[in-house]
Order: C-alpha cells, then sequence, then structure tokens
C-alpha cells in the first residue's frame, strides 16, 4: 500500500493539532465505497512492559466476510497517549502493518473517530488521508458530540452533533449493547459509513473488521488454514 508521505510524526503537542486542523480540510465527505471485494480493519495492542504494541490489519472478503490476509508489526510507541491526539501515537504502527498487505483494501474501517473529533481529524481520517482511501471511524466511545438516546432494536441510529453540526453516529449494533460511534473517515459520506458497519456486524458489538483486528493485535487470531498457502502466493506475487 502507497503512503502518502503529508507530514513529520516528529512533532510537539502543539504542532500535532496544527497538522489536524491543516489537514481536516482535506477530508472528503463523498462517498467513493461503490461495490468493495475487500474491506479491512485495523486495531492496535496496549503496550508491553518496554513499550512495545502491535498493530493489526485484518482483510476480508466481502460480502462473506472470509479472512483473506493478516498482517501485523510491532514497535516502540514514541508519541504520548493524549485523547484527541491519538493518530499520532498510533497512526505509524498501523501504517507498517498495512504496508504488509499484498491487496489493497476498497474500505478500511478503523478503531477510532473519524470527523467525531475536535479537530474533525481522528485516526480514521488522518489514516485515509495518508492512504487515499476510503475509511470510516467505528470507536466504541464517545470522544465528542453528543446524541440523543438510541432505540433498542439493532440498526437504529442517532444522529452525534457538535452544536448544530452532525459529526456521525450512535449506532445500536446489537440490541444488548452499547452503542458505537461511527463517523466519517474519508472519501465516504455518513449513510455509507452506519451502512457498512451494520453490514459488517455478526452477532457482536464491534464490526467484524476491527473485532478480528483487535483479537489479531493480541496475538489471538490467526489466518485460517485453508487461506494460509493464498497469503503466501499473494505475498510472492506482489513482493
Amino acid at each position: 500500500m502507497k503512503i502518502q508521505q503529508l507530514h513529520s510524526w516528529q512533532v510537539s503537542i502543539a504542532q500535532a493539532q496544527e497538522i489536524q486542523r491543516r489537514l481536516a480540510a482535506q477530508v472528503s465527505k463523498t462517498s467513493e465505497v461503490a461495490s468493495p471485494r475487500f474491506i479491512a480493519g485495523t486495531d492496535i495492542s496496549s503496550p508491553n512492559i518496554y513499550g512495545v504494541a502491535t498493530g493489526a490489519v485484518v482483510l476480508l472478503r466481502l460480502p462473506e466476510l472470509t479472512i483473506t490476509e493478516i498482517q501485523v508489526a510491532a514497535q516502540e510507541l514514541d508519541f504520548p497517549y493524549m485523547p484527541g491526539l491519538l493518530s499520532f501515537r498510533e497512526a505509524p504502527l498501523i501504517l507498517a502493518a498495512c504496508q504488509k498487505l499484498s491487496i489493497d483494501p476498497d474500505l478500511l474501517v478503523v478503531d477510532g473517530q473519524g470527523i467525531a473529533h475536535p479537530r474533525r481529524l481522528g485516526l480514521a481520517s488522518h489514516l485515509g488521508l495518508l492512504l487515499d482511501m476510503p475509511t470510516i471511524g467505528c470507536a466504541k466511545s464517545l470522544l465528542w458530540g453528543r446524541h440523543q438516546p438510541v432505540e433498542a432494536q439493532r440498526g437504529s441510529f442517532a444522529p452525534l452533533r457538535a452544536g448544530e453540526e452532525v459529526i456521525g453516529a450512535a449506532l445500536r449494533t446489537k440490541a444488548t449493547a452499547k452503542p458505537v460511534y461511527v463517523s466519517i473517515g474519508h472519501k465516504v459520506n455518513l449513510e455509507a459509513a452506519v451502512y457498512w458497519i451494520v453490514q459488517c456486524c455478526r452477532g457482536y458489538r464491534l464490526p467484524e473488521p476491527t473485532r478480528l483486528a483487535h483479537l489479531a493485535a493480541a496475538g489471538q487470531l490467526k489466518l485460517p488454514r485453508e487461506n494460509q498457502a493464498e497469503q503466501g502466493y499473494q505475498q510472492q506475487l506482489f513482493s
């Protein structure tokens, strides 16, 4: 996967915030997702005692959501943990894993915020710009904005607002579970983002791309045996 070099990663907190403000203006809210064949999810593990974390990307084939490829990367997290600046901490590790993919996904689902962010550039939007691909933010917790109660039925959602601006949706993906927070990452609109998250849920609160990426980052997911030969062939073909 080709990564655009939009800025340095060796920045101060103030510089990181300014980069977010600048890049937010480049986020596309127009959907470029038509009939995706491959969807990927990303996540990272908590750092170990040495400060090293593992980033994972899991590639799934649509519409079956069968696992096609799993890639991981491990490295030290250099940027401090700060809400609102997680992309400067996590993105380099996720990009390292994404670079190993032999097939580029048509759509990327990120365990984090898109434009539902105080400066409208969360991890999903940041990755979308760096990878120049459609991305969706699907976060487990609320970072920014407010919403009305969400009805109990699966697929129900309430607009997430910052003032009068709609910045995402609180989406009920499972009747007995808390909602997740969906927002535009890049090159999708909110309607498409909500649609694809619902399509990717298989009885869990989290959509399969990020649920499986979480397991892969923790070392708890391996590629099914029947797909191992295919991944090895793809890596040789595209290397």
